[in-house]
């Protein structure tokens, strides 16, 4: 395996992790979106200029982007108990809950429906189990 397949891969997962949701109707977070949610999850209560500093993204869009998730109910706002004149950023209750559900979901029936022969399938979900010890653990990125 290259780069090149490992990224498709990735890609194919991450297709695959989100068809588990069963809310494909329901609006996606944009590429940005996404990495600004990402920072809030792990970053709870901070103020769009620390979002900014470590996404690196202009904070024309990080503001946008957590008006946006803000107005679809992913993202809530309030004033800074030590600092009323600046706003906090934390992810919502209801969106904290949709995570959880989705964190607990077993993959194995969306891998059944991605490769159609039940043993190959069965190969897939014991590999993904395999990698996922191998390469996930306390330390790694996305670790959780």
């Amino acid at each position: 395996m290259n780069i090149a397949r490992l990224r498709r891969l990735g890609r194919r997962l991450v297709e695959l992790s989100k068809a588990t949701d069963g809310e494909t109707g329901k609006p996606m977070l944009t590429p940005g979106e996404e990495a600004v949610f990402e920072d809030v999850l792990r970053h709870p209560a901070s103020s769009v200029g620390e979002i900014q500093a470590r996404t690196g993204f202009a904070q024309s869009h990080v503001s946008a982007s957590v008006a946006r998730m803000r107005e679809r109910g992913v993202l809530e706002t309030g004033p800074d108990p030590a600092d009323g004149r600046r706003t906090q950023v934390r992810v919502a209750d209801v969106t904290m809950h949709a995570l959880f559900r989705r964190a607990t979901t077993p993959v194995d029936e969306v891998v059944r429906q991605a490769v159609p022969d039940p043993a190959d399938a069965e190969r897939a979900v014991a590999l993904l189990k395999e990698l996922e010890a191998l390469l996930i653990t306390d330390d790694s990125h996305g670790a959780g």
